[in-house]
């Protein structure tokens, strides 16, 4: 008896490993297809399934981030970068475990994470390091209902005075959100690896 556990033990030990394995490969070939609304949000509980209208103002809550919000806020990362530019993703072909790695091992080594919550569900955020934002996403169901703007004010509470950050010459409505924000485009380059794009430095300063 004794036996027969240890061995129905390891079988679950090893099979939820390989669920580990594979579930960044199944939702990397669910987003490439653009499942991105219905089965691949039942991986994270419904954190990302609930919809907005948009255009009307919503109560959100900005906090930091938390662990359990990896996979919630990697997803929505992602299904705002293939919406906002769907043909720049494709080419690109970068895989959501891919994603995940370089949010691990990179954005989340280097900044300060903020997640806004609308009925505590994670619907965007922004990582920032001092005055640089390096990212700030929202998840599509959510774009034109004031929450970048408030991410914005939040940035300029925590960095009064200036703040700056790149944006892709290709993705024309973050140059017209920052702009109208009162960014102003100061450096033409290319971004570093693995994007290697043409891209925007902008600035702002408190006037």
């Amino acid at each position: 008896m004794g036996s027969a556990n240890h061995l129905a033990r390891f079988f679950f030990l090893e099979k939820a490993k390989l669920g580990r394995i594979l579930f960044p490969v199944l939702a990397s070939f669910l987003i490439s297809r653009g499942y991105l609304y219905g089965m691949l949000m039942k991986n994270t509980g419904g954190q990302l399934s609930v919809k907005a209208e948009n255009h009307v103002p919503i109560v959100s809550m900005i906090r930091e981030y938390r662990p359990e919000d990896f996979d919630a806020v990697t997803i929505l990362w992602r299904i705002s970068r293939e919406k906002s530019l769907p043909e720049f993703q494709m080419m690109k072909g970068h895989f959501f475990y891919e994603d995940q790695h370089y949010f691990h091992n990179h954005i989340l080594r280097e900044n300060e994470i903020w997640v806004v919550e609308v009925d505590d569900h994670p619907v965007a955020f922004m990582a920032m390091n001092k005055d640089f934002i390096d990212q700030l996403y929202i998840h599509p169901d959510y774009w034109r209902r004031g929450i970048g703007n408030r991410l914005l004010e939040f940035a300029r509470e925590r960095s009064p005075e200036h703040l700056w950050l790149y944006t892709l010459q290709v993705n024309v409505n973050a140059r017209l959100f920052y702009e109208k924000n009162g960014f102003v485009a100061e450096k033409f380059g290319i971004s570093p690896p693995p994007e290697s794009e043409p891209d925007i430095e902008y600035h702002w300063y408190r006037s």
